[in-house]
């Protein structure tokens, strides 16, 4: 299998999904090492510095990436296996950010009263306890919490030439945030445009259901992931599938239709994997679904649902390609 490594310099960071052109061009079967930057591009480092003051809004969820998968044409189906996700640092960042998060007014939710205070958190990494370390700002409190790795931006080029920010997620992925997109975890795309144009970024080191205040544990971060392409069978909404389960991640505002269009994703699967007549999946998916919530503070909303496989008669999505590319990735 060949492996390339790459890390990219500060201009070739991606800041939208579509429109722009690809750092590199990869077949097939190849493993990237990647360098991920941290969504606030490495410039929240001290629980002095507020975000209105470092921060350009232009500049957050730099993507690593696009990369052009050879062969790749409209209709197929992009498969992203991660192998490994290691954070890249000994510490990460969170923050509370003006007119941004679950529990604040908005642009969009607009009322009269002050944005809520600005913070924000530094979380050292203990790597020989695999902890980071939340420490209140007021007060003596402290706590570790485990570290659970994962990506909150994994996407492709949209369709019909749109571009569109990495801070949303649609149809296409890009800015999902959902705690089921980690290493193990094998994600299928539906490609829109010649080359799919993947890119990844927007590491956590944890990570809540929800992101509540609008920021994870940002951290930059080091990824290990195989590309293979299926032809044809592109998914409506970016799936997941993962030893324990299969995902579905719906994005939509309001929230509801974020997670309407989860479950009927989920339908679709359950019929395609078992030839099962839609009400008749609608029916068992209503005894065996959970529903988490991946993020509820992006331009749009990303709700999940995942059915146990414990639950379900074996089955081969897309031919079987996690557990092919499992046993690719135990090979690295």
């Amino acid at each position: 299998m060949d492996v390339v490594e790459f890390k990219p310099e500060r201009e070739q960071y991606a800041w939208t999904f579509g429109g722009v052109e690809p750092v590199m061009r990869v077949a097939p079967g190849t493993a990237l090492r990647l360098w991920t930057e941290d969504a606030f591009s490495g410039r929240l480092t001290s629980p002095h510095d507020l975000p209105s003051e470092h921060l350009d809004m232009s500049e957050v969820n730099p993507q690593t990436g696009p990369f052009y998968v050879e062969g790749a044409q409209p209709g197929d189906t992009l498969a992203l296996h991660f192998v490994d996700l290691e954070p890249a640092r000994d510490w990460g960042a969170s923050a509370t950010i003006p007119f941004f998060g679950a529990l604040t007014g908005t642009d969009r939710t607009a009322l009269l009263h002050d944005p809520l205070p600005e913070r924000t958190w530094i979380y050292q990494l203990d790597r020989d306890r695999d902890v980071v370390v939340f420490e209140a700002l007021r007060g003596e409190f402290r706590v570790d919490l485990p570290v659970a790795p994962m990506l909150g931006t994994v996407g492709v080029a949209p369709a019909g030439r749109e571009v569109r920010t990495s801070i949303v997620p649609d149809t296409f992925g890009g800015n999902m945030d959902t705690p089921e997109m980690r290493a193990g975890a094998t994600c299928f795309l539906g490609v829109n445009v010649e080359g799919a144009l993947f890119s990844v970024g927007d590491g956590h080191y944890r990570q809540g259901e929800g992101e509540s205040c609008g920021t994870a544990v940002e951290g930059a971060m080091n990824v290990t992931l195989i590309v293979e392409l299926i032809k044809g069978g592109a998914p409506a909404w970016p799936r997941i599938e993962q030893d324990s389960h299969y995902v579905v991640v719906g994005s939509s505002r309001p929230l509801e239709d974020a997670w309407r269009a989860s479950q009927v994703g989920m339908i679709d699967w359950l019929h395609e994997l078992y030839g099962l007549d839609r009400l008749d999946a609608y029916q068992l998916l209503t005894q065996v679904s959970e529903s988490p919530l991946a993020n509820v503070v992006d331009a749009n909303y990303s709700a999940v649902t995942k059915v146990a496989k414990r639950f379900l008669p074996p089955g081969e999505a897309f031919g079987g390609m996690h557990r092919y590319l499992r046993e690719q990735a135990a090979a690295l």
